[in-house]
């Protein structure tokens, strides 16, 4: 199995950045049962002050195969073009086999 975890930190110009947050949750976790290989997909959004990013996605794979092939999948192209990335500034990633 692969984990696939991403921290991204909304654009300074979201009014109402626990709107959008919400909005990328319902998205993104909606995928699950959709796509072959997609196991699960967290998507955090109350993060402690402390916190340098405003959105965490922590998701399982049963494999860097299915990975890739969620990646390019386009009902998650049609979210992260549409939703995620005009609401973002940065975003780090990592991904790791479990």
């Amino acid at each position: 199995m692969v984990k696939h975890m991403i921290i991204w930190k909304l654009k300074d110009e979201i009014e109402d950045k626990k709107q959008r947050a919400t909005e990328i949750k319902v998205a993104l976790e909606g995928l699950v049962g959709k796509l072959d290989g997609l196991l699960e997909m967290k998507i955090l959004t109350e993060a402690f002050d402390s916190s340098s990013g405003d959105i965490m996605m922590d998701s399982t794979f049963t494999s860097n195969d299915a990975l890739k092939a969620y990646q390019q999948s386009p009902l998650h192209q049609e979210i992260a073009n549409g939703l995620v990335r005009p609401s973002v500034q940065s975003r780090l990633s990592f991904d790791y086999k479990i």
